[in-house]
Order: structure tokens, then sequence, then C-alpha cells
């Protein structure tokens, strides 16, 4: 007989019963949506909002699984759950793109009869337009995904007067826009299909819209923002659908987002009714108790993700590469993972590309027996590394954002570099401030606990945008790159594995498995485990889907 056990125990290897074992299976099953599951308010909860609401400039994976709702772009990840989620589709344009110029040209037909939120038509001069205003406004993947259109290397040296020039063409009587690249891009397709990538009307301002919504394309739009209290979300009046795998009609009327409390008093809204999904982690004590009480409404999906520290390589004490190297060292990543909620939740990692990244190479330098996997934290090595350093002492500040698995991670860290023998101490901001502060080189950040979850299957979108020097943009909110390395050599070597990609891809992704691991001997930032998603939903919530790119499907749900 099967026995009903806590979460973290039964999931260490143990077999899951019954209605557990289909809510936290990996491959849930949506049950078939029809006409009368149309309409309806769902309710969102978070402990904070999280920063602008500019699909061009916001980097974050509390709102770009909305922002797929509101804005389209040439292409779209089909909204479909599973790993055909990963693959791209028509989305404004009509179809796939002709490509010519040994593919470095890109020619889509632009679908006519498509209307903005505002209830403009959408025309070639606002896909012009929205290609120029990613550099115009600094957008954080304007130096990485969309620096090889033709151009684009003059607007990112001055971005005011950006045309992209030679780079997007359009032509308004054949209703076609013409994309050409300085070489081959086999991620373009997928680089278009990101909200950074959205197409918005052309006279948007040319700047972060911070608080405004910006009109979209999508079945939704935003009603209202205040960063302090709620989001709202609501039918676009003048959207009909056009492709069901880009852009699905959406089945509630209303999605409302509230911002505030703690991760516990959400918990209890949910299982009393009153809110429908909360986005902070359940809090660990709680999952052992929901999986026994409460097992039909945890969902547990795979992520393509990292939780890492990312460390300053450019001021103390972290621009010595001793003092990286002693913190890799020194951490416990078995310990991370029970912070995070136990092995079944998080896995300990040394690479930048997680398990499930093409590309990755199980390979770990930085423990006790090094070899393919993380065994144990080597403390005397990273004493020794410290003091070779000649570090030890200096004040340190770990900063992370106010959520309770986020704090919990950076008290540990602090405890770990007071053990190294530094001055250490946690400094905890709002979660609406914390990712862009963290990027910003004016705030003298030395490390700080953040995440990274894919934007597509491609492993640039680790290593290059998160270490390259094109995302390294200083006094910028804007600066993914937030060690601040840039290494030529190791650049280099990746805008090369990219273009190879083009051609001999297995080729390229086995340069990147080598590239992981020559950044990781400069070790600009600790990687500490990946994560599944936890999602804890109300009773009422139907047709719940997962997509790697977007987490959940908010749009596919809908509530009883």
């Amino acid at each position: 007989m099967c026995e009903t056990r806590s979460l973290m125990t039964r999931l260490r290897g143990h077999i899951l019963c019954g209605a557990a074992a289909l809510a936290l299976g990996t491959a849930f099953q949506p049950a078939f949506a029809d006409d009368g599951h149309y309409g309806g308010t769902l309710k969102l909860l978070g402990v904070s909002s999280e920063g602008t609401l500019d699909p061009q400039i916001n980097y974050t994976a509390r709102y770009w699984p909305l922002f797929i709702w509101t804005h389209d772009g040439l292409m779209a990840f089909k909204k479909v759950n599973g790993p055909e989620s990963a693959e791209v589709v028509p989305d404004l344009a009509e179809d796939m793109p002709v490509l010519s110029n040994d593919g470095k040209t890109y020619t889509f037909k632009l679908r006519q009869g498509i209307k903005f939120s505002n209830g403009k038509d959408l025309t070639v001069d606002d896909v012009v337009a929205s290609f120029q205003r990613i550099f115009k406004i600094s957008s954080p993947t304007s130096g990485s995904f969309y620096n090889g259109i033709v151009g684009a290397d003059k607007c990112l040296a001055e971005a005011a007067t950006c045309t992209l020039e030679g780079g997007i063409v359009a032509d308004a009587a054949t209703n076609t826009i013409t994309i050409n690249l300085v070489a081959p891009d086999a991620e373009f397709l997928y680089k278009l299909a990101v909200p950074h990538a959205s197409i918005v009307p052309a006279d948007t301002v040319m700047k972060d819209a911070g608080n405004e919504p910006i009109p979209g394309t999508g079945s939704y739009m935003f009603e209202s923002y205040d960063p302090n209290a709620s989001l709202i979300m609501v039918r676009n009046p003048h959207f009909q659908e056009w492709s069901k795998e880009a852009q699905p009609k959406g089945y509630v009327d209303r999605i409302e987002y509230t911002f505030g409390g703690t991760e516990e008093a959400a918990v209890n809204a949910i299982l009393n009714g009153q809110a429908d999904w909360m986005y902070e982690p359940v809090p660990t004590d709680r999952l052992a108790e929901l999986s026994v009480s409460n097992p039909d409404q945890l969902r547990v999906s795979p992520l393509v993700a990292w939780w890492y520290a990312p460390m300053n390589v450019n001021i103390a004490p972290f621009n010595s590469l001793e003092a990286r190297q002693a913190l890799n060292y020194a951490v416990d990543r078995d310990a991370l993972v029970s912070i995070f909620g136990g092995p079944a939740l998080a896995t300990p990692v040394c690479t930048i590309l997680p398990p499930d990244m093409p590309g990755h190479v199980d390979r770990c330098d930085y423990t006790a027996d090094p070899g393919e996997l993380w065994s144990a934290p080597d403390m005397d090595k990273a004493l020794a590394l410290v003091e070779a350093s000649g570090t030890k002492g200096q004040k340190v500040t770990v900063v992370t954002d106010d959520s309770v698995t986020s704090r919990g991670v950076g008290t540990y860290l602090q405890t770990v570099l007071s053990d190294l023998g530094y001055d250490a101490t946690v400094q905890s901001i709002s979660g609406d401030i914390q990712f862009t502060y963290i990027q910003n080189t004016n705030n003298n950040v030395q490390i700080s606990v953040t995440q990274w979850y894919q934007d597509y299957p491609a492993p640039s979108n680790f290593l290059n945008v998160l270490f390259g020097c094109d995302s390294f943009t200083p006094g910028s909110d804007s600066s993914v790159n937030m060690s601040g390395i840039c290494d030529k050599g190791l650049d280099d070597r990746m805008k090369a594995a990219m273009v190879l990609g083009s051609t001999d891809p297995e080729a390229a992704l086995k340069e990147w498995g080598d590239i992981d691991y020559d950044m990781m001997k400069l070790a600009p930032a600790v990687p500490m485990f990946t994560p599944k998603d936890v999602d804890l939903i109300s009773t009422r919530v139907g047709n719940y889907e997962f997509t790697s790119q977007f987490h959940w499907l908010v749009g596919t749900a809908w509530v009883q």
C-alpha cells in the first residue's frame, strides 16, 4: 500500500500516491476547454511588483508571462502545454519568413486587419519604429539579442539617432518587413518571439514608459498599474483571434494581480478561495503540510533556470579572482538546496548552463572532490585562497530581494563570507526594485542573490546574455551582466559560437560547453542550484498549462 508522507520526503525518490502523483507530475494533462469556461476573474498575488510595465525594457520572470498576452511580436512561442511550447510560430507575421542572402535576410509579410488596444491599425511603420525603439530606450537585450541587425552598431553607439538603416526595411505596398543581419543567426527567430521584440505603436514614447501601459495587440490589455497596490488586465476590445497557437483568445475576462502582504498570507488566501495563485515560492514548511492536506492544488514543473550569486569583478573584494574562487569552493550547495525546499525541488549546480540546456556538461571543479558533480565544500582551499587574495577582513554586503527564500539564501551567504574572514552583512530590498538595483554599477553592489530563467532554449541565453561584453552597460538599470565581466577572448568565442550554430549546431554546442567551463574558471558568479517551479493554485482554477519559457500560461486557464 502506498504511504502518505510530506512533500520533501516523498519526492526524494519515493513513489507519489493517488492525487498527489497527478498534481506533482511534470506532464500534467489539461482538461478539454469549451465555450462554457469563458469569463470570470483570475486573482493573482505577489509580495511586490517588479518594475516597469514597458515590455521592451522589463526583464523579469514576474511580468514576461503577462506581456505575452498583451503584446505580440512578428513571431511567438506556441502557447501550449509541454515541449511544443519551445517552438516558434508566426504571430503578427502571416507565415514563417522567407530566408535569403545565405541566411542573413528575413522577409515577413505582416497580417492585415490587426489593431492595437487603442484602436489604431497595425502597420509596417509600427514594426520599424518598434525595432528602432529597442535601441533608443537601451533595452537590456539590445546589445545581445539584436546587435546582429545591420545598423545596430551605430544604434548602440548613439541610441538617440538610431535608424537601423539597411537593417529594417518596410514596404507598405506589399505589407512586408525585411530584416537584414550582418551574419547568420540560428537563434534569431527565438529572439523575435520574446517580449523585448514586441511591436508597439510608432508614436510610443522613446523612453521607459514606467507605470503607463503601452498599447499592444494581444488578447488582453493593461487597464491600470500601481506598483504599490495592483496590476489589472482586461480583454483587449479590438482583439480577434488570428492564430490560436500564437495568441489565443484567453478564457478569463479579467486578471487582478495584487501586491503586498507575505508569502504566508498568500498561501492562506489561496486555500480559502480568496485568490488563485501566488508568484513567490511557497514557504518550505507549508509545502510539507500542503503535500498532505491539499496535494491536488500543487503543480511541480521542471525549469531551465538557475539561482546564482553574481560577484562584481570591478570592485573589492571580488575584483580578486582568488576571492571569487574562494566563495565558490566554500558554498555548501546542499544547504542552499535545503533552503529552497529540498532535493525534490532543486539540484546543486556548478556550471552556468543548467542541466536541461543544450550544451550543458556535467562538470564541477569547485568542490571537495572535483569531477562531474558537486560533492561537498572545500573550506580549507577556500580559506587559503582568501589569504592569497589579501581581501580578508573587508566589508561585503549581500543584496537580496525581500522574499523569504532570497533572504534565506542571502543570510546563508553572509554566514559563509563571515567564516571566510569577511565583515559580511545582508541588505534586503523590495523585489520591485532589486533586479534593476543590482544591475546598476552606480549602486556598487558587490554580490547579490538572483535567478535566471531561459528566454529560449539556446546556451547563449545564459552565457552571452549574462556574461557577454555587450550586456554590460555601466550606470544603467538595464545591465544584466551584473558581474561586469568582459573577457574579450571569451566574448569573441561566444560570438563565433552563435555564428557556428547556423552551419554546425553540434560543434557549436560543444564549444558552448567549453566556454562554460572556461568562464567558470574566472568565477564571475557562484552557481547555486537549478530549481523546479512549484505553483499553488486555488480549487477553482482549471486548464493549468506550463511552458519552459513563460511558466504558467495564465490566459489558457479558466476559473469556475
